[in-house]
């Protein structure tokens, strides 16, 4: 169970990630990309910030998280000076996919009746034991 005191570092990271990410975008020049810090978990001894990444469109986000994560010393340094005067040590950074945008659409789909086994009996073959 996260302290408050975790949740408010993890939201003081997740605003100010937001804008070095999306910073970093617009400085660049790269259209049609949208970045968004989704969740910012920290551990209890403040050591380790996992980051979860929400990359729209969604194809890009492999190679786009291997660049994040090859730069995540540049973001920390950038995260330090923003941060300087609420936090004294900045917590490592862990980037991680945040794929429950594609989880959800999945059990929705489900819903909905795309996927019934009812009508569509081809379903049912995949459930069954062997």
């Amino acid at each position: 169970m996260e302290t408050n005191r975790q949740k408010k570092i993890g939201t003081l990271l997740q605003q100010d990630l937001v804008d070095i990410l999306q910073g970093e975008v617009r400085k660049n020049g790269i259209a049609n990309l949208i970045i968004s810090v989704s969740k910012v978990n920290v551990t209890s001894d403040l050591s380790i910030a996992k980051v979860y990444l929400s990359i729209f469109p969604a194809d890009k986000g492999p190679e786009l998280l291997e660049a994040i994560r090859t730069n995540t010393p540049l973001i920390k340094h950038d995260l330090a000076q923003r941060v300087k005067q609420q936090l004294r040590r900045v917590p490592n950074l862990i980037f991680y996919i945040d794929d429950s945008l594609d989880y959800i659409e999945q059990i929705d789909n489900a819903l909905k009746g795309e996927e019934n086994p009812i009508e569509n009996r081809d379903l049912l073959a995949k459930r069954k034991k062997s």
